[in-house]
């Protein structure tokens, strides 16, 4: 069973002017983003827009993504709905077309308990049999996986893992310190990364490792070496992009900053297109920093 481990890249979904699937520049960033050292590649995360594709294109981007990645490192597939039974039936179509792992986000929009969440994610792990990481995102779905859920759905073998996207670094502490510890927890904050490593993480689902990915990616190989200062320095050093993604929707700056380094990964999807003066006025001031 898969061990998530190390950057994971939430690839963006490249899109033409009139937002429609850009297949060329799409297939352009999974051999950058592969060549340049990452562990993993998530499509259809709140980078890739997942909130934004129908169905087909979803199913469109795993094709293009698994294809080109032809078995280098791992797919994650985010196929989490609002319904349990929308989940399961996407998590599927997903295991057919060939990713190694299914990223499920907690149900969004509808208030639930904490006995839903574990019958929701439960009832999907024994419908698949790809490895399951979960994924907590309180802030844009309302609901907080608690580690009394997480510890009870380690039950299920092919539930692997779980990213933090919380921004509660105590939140993240309980996935590591009070559940099963065969489960990878992974930083879901860029700023968290190094923190959720030398607590017990296994590594981190990271954004900006679309625009920089050596950079993120030397955070965890240096301390794996056990280099851990300078690997803090790695891991301020990427502050000044954090602080723009505050600016706007975090993925459509991450996309816009993309564009403004010179690769054609076209607008996100509106009504977040991600364009503003203010915010590339701000990006191009950080870029000055990595040069």
């Amino acid at each position: 069973m898969l061990q998530p481990k190390g950057i994971i890249c939430p690839i963006v979904t490249p899109m033409t002017d009139d937002e429609k699937i850009n297949e060329k520049e799409l297939r352009l960033q999974v051999n950058r983003l592969i060549d340049s050292g990452i562990y993993g590649l998530f499509a259809l995360g709140t980078n890739g827009e997942v909130y934004a594709l129908s169905t087909e294109e979803k199913m469109e981007v795993l094709k293009i993504v698994v294809e080109e990645t032809n078995g280098r490192v791992p797919v994650y597939a985010g196929t989490g709905c609002v319904s349990t039974r929308e989940t399961i039936l996407l998590s599927q179509k997903a295991e057919k077309i060939g990713v190694d792992a299914l990223s499920i986000v907690s149900p969004y929009f509808v208030a639930v308990s904490q006995e839903d969440l574990y019958r929701h994610f439960s009832t999907v792990a024994k419908a698949v049999s790809l490895p399951i990481v979960l994924y907590n995102m309180p802030a844009r779905t309302g609901n907080n996986i608690d580690y009394t859920t997480v510890c009870r759905l380690a039950e299920y073998g092919n539930i692997v893992g779980i990213k933090d996207s919380s921004g509660n670094f105590d939140n993240t502490l309980r996935y590591i310190e009070n559940t099963d510890r065969r489960l990878s927890v992974l930083a879901g904050n860029d700023s968290l990364i190094l923190w959720t490593l030398l607590a017990g993480g296994k590594g981190a689902i990271a954004g900006w490792s679309n625009v920089y990915p050596g950079l993120l990616v030397s955070i965890y190989t240096l301390w794996e070496k056990g280099n851990i200062e300078e690997a803090n320095q790695r891991q301020s050093s990427i502050r000044p992009l954090r602080d723009v993604m505050k600016m706007g929707n975090p993925n459509s700056v991450v996309k816009r900053a993309l564009n403004l380094l010179g690769y054609n990964v076209g607008p996100a999807r509106e009504p977040a297109s991600g364009t503003s003066p203010k915010i590339d006025e701000a990006l191009l001031k950080a870029f000055e920093l990595y040069k």
